[in-house]
């Protein structure tokens, strides 16, 4: 039995259904659920003379919104989620959330790359299955 769950969610369609398979295992097992919303930072990976005020604003804007959707969504399908909103690499944010809040079971959307992207995408990183210590869920579309 999963007791708390992590469930990860960055506003795409796989982070979607990872919401709503995850929903239905934390109502089914009556689980702790914890929202992990994940941002890339336009900030961070932009020229120096590129950032100004408005566009640090409209990257916070952007973000708290991603949150509050996502724990909104859940709320709406009967899921209390904590929640917290973090920026920059998913798999160090989400392995660093997971043992933070105890996670048992982490859930995350996958999207199906062909053979060229995982070619020009090859890199001597952990994968999050090497970087945690408990189960994980993909929720995969139908057609995966």
């Amino acid at each position: 039995m999963f007791r708390k769950v992590l469930l990860c969610y960055d506003g795409t369609a796989e982070g979607r259904r990872a919401l709503r398979q995850g929903a239905d295992v934390v109502l089914c097992m009556k689980s702790e659920a914890y929202l992990l919303a994940i941002c890339q930072s336009a900030v961070a990976s932009a020229i120096p003379e590129g950032v100004n005020a408005m566009l640090c604003e409209d990257e916070d804007r952007r973000a708290e919104s991603l949150l509050e959707e996502g724990v909104q969504w859940l709320r709406e399908r009967g899921v209390t989620a904590h929640g917290a909103l973090e920026f920059g690499n998913a798999v160090d944010r989400i392995s660093e959330t997971a043992a933070q809040v105890g996670a048992d079971l982490i859930i995350v959307g996958h999207k199906t790359r062909g053979p060229l992207a995982r070619w020009w995408s090859e890199s001597d990183e952990a994968t999050l299955l090497e970087r945690v210590s408990c189960s994980i869920l993909v929720a995969m579309s139908p057609d995966e």
